[in-house]
């Protein structure tokens, strides 16, 4: 039986991003059920799977093992799912108020973060 993967997308142009994912290569409970996807000048393939180039960049991606594509905290949930030692943060990410909170923080960082990159495109 052909086993699924989770299939992680992530801006390699991006240092801070390459960096997060060499972190959790080196963390993941089994590295042989994850994917990592470059998302640099994939706009088309993005577009066949129903992922908004723009907000790829803005946000993580994450496929799950049945298709279907998570992002944001949901796609963080998955991913911290792979590394033993941070699932019990899950527990805590899916709070809603937690969530609500993180996220916000999370658009703000990767906000500024583009910004400083000057790759923020302000008109979207």
């Amino acid at each position: 039986m052909l086993e699924r993967k989770l299939t992680i997308f992530y801006d390699g142009a991006c240092p801070s991003c390459v960096d997060d994912r060499n972190w959790f290569t080196r963390r993941l409970s089994r590295p042989d059920t994850v994917v990592w996807c470059d998302i640099t000048g994939k706009d088309d393939y993005l577009k066949s799977l129903g992922i908004d180039p723009y907000l790829a960049v803005k946000e993580l991606h994450v496929m799950d093992i049945n298709g279907e594509i998570r992002k944001e905290l949901d796609a963080y949930i998955l991913l911290f799912r792979q590394v033993w030692y941070l699932r019990p943060l899950v527990w805590v990410m899916a709070i809603s108020c937690v969530k609500v909170r993180l996220s916000r923080w999370y658009r703000k960082t990767v906000d500024r973060r583009l910004e400083g990159q000057g790759r923020m495109d302000i008109d979207k």
